[in-house]
């Protein structure tokens, strides 16, 4: 009898486990040398939003949004803070040099911030995403 329970409590925690939802996040990972700066910009439904700086470790990935991703296309600026120079690309937001959170991407500078070029991320709808930094040029993927 004191066996059967045990295997009955054992197969309802190993059902438990089974139904726990699967954990999704973008992350970016960093492949450099060096120490990175990231700012993340994205639509909500509230609008547009930037947000910075995290800073990656070389060789580390951090998730900058925990859970399912709700959009198709992020933004991405990342800074170089031991060798200089930086990732970025056509898609203007605002950023501010301390810890951001900004809504809106309109008139920067008129708001006091900084017009900043991101490089867009398009995750294909994908819950999960990975983007990672490399010495001379941005990847990313699923």
């Amino acid at each position: 009898m004191l066996r059967n329970t045990a295997l009955a409590a054992g197969a309802l925690v190993m059902l438990g486990f089974a139904a726990a939802p699967a954990h999704a996040d973008l992350k970016l990972c960093n492949n450099t040398e060096s120490r990175v700066g990231v700012a993340l910009g994205y639509k909500d439904k509230e609008g547009w939003a930037t947000e910075g700086w995290w800073t990656i470790a070389p060789q580390k990935c951090m998730p900058l949004l925990k859970g399912d991703l709700i959009a198709r296309y992020y933004y991405v600026f990342a800074v170089d803070y031991d060798k200089g120079g930086s990732w970025g690309g056509k898609s203007i937001m605002c950023t501010r040099d301390k810890v951001f959170t900004i809504r809106g991407i309109e008139d920067c500078e008129g708001r006091g911030y900084t017009k900043t070029g991101f490089f867009e991320v398009d995750t294909g709808e994908e819950k999960d995403w990975t983007v990672s930094l490399s010495g001379e040029k941005t990847t990313q993927g699923k």
